[in-house]
């Protein structure tokens, strides 16, 4: 009995769109099955891969857990997400869109902050003044952890952001941020810069396998001939 390959795309806005343009160019036209603000879909022409609908950090959670064999998300929210990533899921191919790069920014009247070095002094310092530390406002806890680790620096504490994480410095709220950013336009409004060495993540859309799925049957095979397609050159 052949095993259906399930391949979960974003269910809205530009992602899903380019995701569908990128899949239809290739020959494999996605298609919503009963009403088009539906959750399931196909490809037209494989009775055996059903496509799924999901946000894109629910895209990252099944992957880690097994529940689909595929999907399309953004490289930072599997990173994010999944501990030992390398571990539990491969990236199969980078898309080409959902650019965004995630970094390190702070105010703009830090005039002697530059790196993230000069952070640490900084950190170091501003407790010593103020008996406490830097809060850095972000939702990439997981990859900030990471990377102030793999930059020695200590001297802060993370404060959680659950939305419009960029004015949280102006608010009041935290002290320099973690965050995305695809032009900088929004760092800029709002007062903030990158640092020089800032830079944690060049993120886009990518397809990514579980390594956690069931691979049996025929999901396998499914699999080399909807990459076959894939790695082919648009139509």
């Amino acid at each position: 009995m052949t095993e259906t390959l399930t391949i979960a795309v974003p269910s809205k806005g530009r992602l899903m769109e380019e995701t569908s343009n990128f899949f239809r160019a290739r020959g494999l036209n996605l298609q919503k099955i009963g009403h088009d603000r539906g959750y399931q879909g196909e490809i037209e022409g494989y009775d055996d891969v059903d496509i799924v609908y999901l946000s894109a950090s629910e895209i990252a959670y099944q992957l880690k857990t097994g529940q689909i064999h595929m999907g399309v998300t953004g490289e930072d929210l599997v990173r994010e997400n999944i501990i030992g990533v390398d571990q539990k899921v491969e990236f199969l191919k980078r898309l080409g869109f959902g650019f965004a790069d995630v970094v390190v920014a702070v105010p703009d009247c830090w005039l002697d902050v530059h790196t993230m070095a000069d952070l640490e002094e900084m950190a170091m310092e501003f407790r010593r003044r103020h008996k406490r530390r830097l809060k850095v406002a972000t939702k990439y806890m997981n990859l900030t952890r990471q990377f102030f680790t793999k930059k020695a620096v200590a001297g802060y504490r993370i404060v959680e952001s659950l939305g419009a994480t960029e004015g949280t410095p102006m608010g009041g709220t935290a002290d320099l941020i973690v965050d995305i950013t695809s032009t900088g336009e929004t760092l800029e409004a709002n007062h903030l810069r990158i640092l020089d060495d800032g830079l944690m993540l060049k993120s886009e859309a990518n397809l990514v396998a579980s390594r956690a799925a069931e691979w049996s049957g025929g999901a396998a095979e499914i699999r080399l001939d909807i990459m076959s397609k894939l790695n082919g050159d648009p139509a």
